[in-house]
């Protein structure tokens, strides 16, 4: 258990950088950010699932539709829509929404998989609830005071709105991929990250062709095909593509194939920490005190919610 929190851990460190690529370049739209890291992934992918072709050929068609879902919502749409909200609501605010995370997933762990690893109680999970979102308002307050820019309504409503989209598909993804690891122990989980970088590729890439055509349509002042800043925006998306999706994805199966679900949710809290810690740093700047509270506020949610011990399981496997 302690070599997969260390996992879950460097996990957390990778995908925190995936809150920083939409600040670094935001003049890019957050579709051709999103299927540009995945086509690096895919094609990181391609070499790797080469070398280790023997046993990617043991999976079996539902197990490559399996992985087909689990990138689809995943990864596409998951980090498009992240990369929309932290462009329409700044990085510190999506963060902590996706900060909400640890708890979601264990909620949605206690509620589809409670029969099997014991049910958590409402009665004393809720508290813990309660103070993430104090977390939030203190976030959103801290942001929205320190933004000289007036606001437009419509545009943070809208990015508020993606960021819990994006916390739906990061609830189901780890939930689902967790399982099938552990229904599959003979699989290598680093197999697994090939095989969903593998199908990754011919739907990033038609994404990306697609993304491009709607931007020469509507937007002819936006050089194609990549960008106003190549120089910046290629190697930051292999960066991203490489560390985030694959080590990223390697390191979280590896954690999900050592750690009971119910577990796997609270971990998840690395990532956001990371994710906040990066963001700073690239501001330069250290976070107000209202921020600072809201990420106390965070921290305390989630050990209280981890101390909630679960009830005995209603059926053992």
């Amino acid at each position: 258990m302690f070599i997969g929190v260390l996992f879950a851990l460097a996990a957390g460190m990778m995908w925190g950088l995936i809150f920083v690529g939409p600040v670094i370049i935001p003049d890019y739209p957050a579709a051709l950010q999103s299927t540009a890291r995945y086509l690096a992934f895919g094609l990181v992918a391609l070499p790797l699932a080469w070398a280790d072709r023997r046993r990617l050929r043991h999976l079996s068609k539902a197990d490559w539709l399996e992985a087909l879902k689990l990138t689809v919502i995943g990864n596409l749409l998951y980090y498009f829509c992240l990369a929309s909200a932290i462009q329409r609501t700044g990085a510190p605010v999506s963060t902590m929404i996706i900060g909400t995370l640890p708890v979601v997933i264990s909620v949605a762990a206690n509620l589809f998989y409670g029969r099997e690893e014991g049910q958590l109680s409402w009665r004393k999970l809720t508290p813990a609830l309660l103070v993430i979102a104090l977390g939030l308002v203190l976030v959103n307050i801290a942001e929205l005071t320190a933004n000289v820019v007036p606001v437009d309504p419509w545009h943070y409503g809208s990015g508020l709105a993606l960021a819990v989209i994006a916390v739906a598909c990061w609830t189901w993804f780890p939930l689902r991929n967790a399982r099938w690891l552990r229904k599959h122990p003979a699989t290598r989980p680093a197999t697994w990250a090939t095989a969903q970088g593998v199908v990754t590729l011919p739907l990033a890439l038609l994404g990306y062709v697609a993304v491009c055509g709607q931007l020469s349509a509507t937007d002819t002042a936006f050089r194609l095909p990549f960008g106003p800043r190549p120089e910046v925006f290629i190697p930051l998306m292999i960066a991203i593509g490489v560390l985030c999706s694959w080590i990223g994805s390697l390191c979280w199966n590896e954690a999900s194939q050592r750690l009971p679900t119910v577990l796997v949710g609270p971990l998840i809290v690395f990532e956001i920490l990371a994710g906040l810690t990066y963001t700073f740093l690239l501001r330069q700047a250290w976070p107000p005190l209202l921020t600072i509270a809201g990420i106390a506020c965070l921290i305390a949610g989630v050990i209280a919610a981890m101390r909630v011990k679960p009830g005995g399981p209603k059926a053992q496997i």
